[in-house]
């Protein structure tokens, strides 16, 4: 006999957390963890355009295992973290940074707003960017009532601005021009 996926025991509009407690299908805890869901899920998605050999499918395979961390992590209620087995790998963070770093110093300064879209890479990396700062807001509301590790918030920031610079080397990889809207306003030349 196959074993079943469904349970029933959501179809009142609860679900079970890390330890065992039950809470609303809509609490800041699922909220958040939902956002954190949706966006490793276009993380494979935009991996899923890319060839394996491509160095970048291996950075986001490794943002994908840390992001199941952190969904756990979210998923724990900050009495019990101890007792979760999962361990937020720190050193991701200044990884994340040395990329961005790595990718501004290879593509053109940037003045402008650019409207997302280009190639399905880079839209799908814009499209993780927006899910990051959505998943980034849910997270700190969780936070204020129920304290997170600072690093989770850090590396979900993170993920934001690498996504975005992620989706602008892939518009300079690819050799096409980014759509421009306006010029950032506060680099404009005052006269």
């Amino acid at each position: 006999m196959a074993v079943r996926i469904y349970t029933k025991g959501g179809d009142k509009g609860m679900t079970s957390i890390h330890g065992g407690t039950r809470v609303d299908k809509d609490d800041i805890r699922i909220e958040a963890n939902g956002a954190l869901d949706e966006l490793n899920s276009v993380i494979g998605v935009v991996r899923s355009f890319m060839a394996e050999e491509d160095s970048r499918h291996e950075i986001l395979y490794r943002i994908q295992k840390e992001m199941m961390v952190v969904m756990s992590l979210v998923a724990t209620p900050s009495a019990h973290r101890e007792k979760n087995p999962n361990t937020f790998d720190e050193s991701i963070i200044p990884y994340c940074e040395e990329l961005i770093d790595e990718m501004v110093a290879q593509i053109p300064e940037n003045e402008f707003f650019i409207l997302p879209g280009g190639n399905p890479i880079s839209a799908h990396l814009q499209w993780a960017r927006t899910i990051a700062r959505r998943s980034e807001r849910r997270l700190w509301t969780l936070h204020r009532s129920d304290a997170l590790p600072d690093e989770l918030l850090k590396f979900i920031n993170r993920l934001s601005d690498l996504f975005f610079i992620m989706g602008r080397e892939e518009m300079f990889r690819d050799g096409k021009a980014e759509e421009k809207w306006h010029k950032f306003l506060y680099k404009r030349k005052k006269k």
